[in-house]
C-alpha cells in the first residue's frame, strides 16, 4: 500500500519524470535524502518500473493510428505473436480473452503501409482493423 507521501511522489513523477530530486523533495516537503530514499523504496517495491519519455508519433510521420483485433488461425498462435513482436509499427499489444487473441495498437504513415503490415499477418490470422479518429484518453495511472 502507498501512503499519502508516496502517492504525491508518484503523481509528480507521472506528470513530469524529469523533475529534479531537489524539486521533487521541495514539492512534497521532504529533504532531498528523504525523498531519494522514498523514491528508491518505490523502485525496489516495483511501484515505479521506469522513468520514460513520451513521443508524439505524428512528428515522426506516423499520421495514422489503428487498433487491430487479431484472431490467429488454428495452430498459428505463436507465429502470429512472434510476427506482432517483430513489426515495430505495433507499439502495444494485449493478449485477451474472447473471440480475438490479441488487440494491438499500430502506427503507420499511410493506408498502404497499414495494408502491407496487415497482409503479413493475413495468412496466419483473421484481423479486424479500426482507424483511430482521436485518442480521447491517453494512458494514465490507475487510481493510487
Amino acid at each position: 500500500m502507498l501512503d499519502d507521501m508516496d502517492r504525491r511522489i508518484v503523481d509528480l513523477l507521472a506528470a513530469n519524470a524529469r523533475i529534479s530530486l531537489k524539486e521533487l523533495a521541495a514539492r512534497v516537503n521532504l529533504s532531498s535524502p528523504s525523498a531519494s530514499e522514498r523514491l528508491r523504496r518505490l523502485e525496489d517495491r516495483g511501484v515505479i518500473r521506469a522513468f520514460t519519455v513520451e513521443v508524439e508519433p505524428q512528428t515522426l510521420g506516423y499520421t495514422l493510428q489503428a487498433i487491430v483485433r487479431i484472431r490467429p488461425l488454428p495452430g498459428q498462435l505463436s507465429r502470429v505473436q512472434k510476427l506482432i513482436e517483430e513489426i515495430p509499427q505495433f507499439t502495444e499489444c494485449d493478449k485477451v480473452t474472447g473471440d480475438d487473441c490479441f488487440i494491438a495498437r499500430l502506427f503507420v504513415r499511410s493506408i498502404t503501409e497499414m495494408d502491407e503490415i496487415i497482409d503479413r499477418i493475413g495468412d496466419k490470422a483473421e484481423t479486424n482493423t479500426a482507424i483511430v479518429k482521436a485518442q480521447l484518453l491517453k494512458r494514465r495511472l490507475p487510481p493510487l
